[in-house]
């Protein structure tokens, strides 16, 4: 049996068919992970302003003042005055001297 002229034309339009629709779901992938890459940028400026705000927050809640403050309020600590001060002898120095 040999195909006649309509059968080829079939043939060809079903092969058609079939790379259209290979081209369509490659796209529509395509567009679907773009998307997604989109989203995940934001997301990933988006946490690292907040890393740079919680580091900046951690830079100012340790800073000297800051804890110094902490210290004199909720320990009622004090920062010693020079009268207060003792020098502490280093155990290698004590013959050397």
């Amino acid at each position: 049996m040999t195909l006649k002229g309509r059968h080829w034309v079939m043939l060809w339009l079903a092969l058609f068919l079939l790379v259209a629709a290979a081209v369509q779901v490659r796209q529509t992938s395509a567009f679907r992970t773009a998307r997604r890459l989109s989203t995940l940028r934001q997301e990933r400026a988006t946490l690292e302003a907040r890393q740079a705000d919680l580091e900046r927050r951690i830079r100012d809640a340790s800073s000297r003042p800051v804890l110094g403050r902490k210290a004199q309020e909720d320990l009622h600590l004090h920062f010693p005055r020079d009268s207060e001060q003792a020098p502490l002898p280093f155990p290698g120095a004590a013959g050397t001297r």
